[in-house]
């Protein structure tokens, strides 16, 4: 296990990130524990990984800190897949104003008429 405090982290988070793939990181703030790093690599041998990983890829989506297909791939599944679990736990994809919806719906019908219709 290795500590390292918050100006570390800030200044070289790289190095952090290297280690956590190899050993516990503790992160220190005002030398109390603050938070743990630690590497996927290192949670292969939990039962749940797979749940886990999908959990913590609905949590970023949701809190819009990563797109639909980079939380399917933090989840290891299909963006079909992510979008099929997102509706299911009532989690809105697309997060439109009237406007903006309104103008996306007009889209999609016009995308709808026969070519030969223009």
């Amino acid at each position: 296990m290795q500590t390292i405090n918050v100006r570390q982290l800030k200044s070289n988070p790289s190095t952090a990130l290297r280690d956590a793939r190899t050993e516990l990181v503790v992160v220190m703030n005002r030398d109390k524990p603050d938070a743990v790093m630690i590497g996927f690599e290192q949670l292969q041998g939990l039962a749940d990984l797979t749940h886990v990983r999908q959990a913590m890829a609905v949590s970023l989506f949701k809190d819009r800190l990563m797109s639909v297909s980079a939380a399917a791939k933090l989840a290891g599944e299909s963006t079909a897949e992510m979008l099929t679990r997102l509706a299911q736990l009532g989690i809105a994809v697309a997060d439109y104003d009237a406007a903006t919806l309104s103008a996306e719906v007009d889209t999609a019908a016009q995308w709808l008429v026969p070519a030969t219709a223009h």
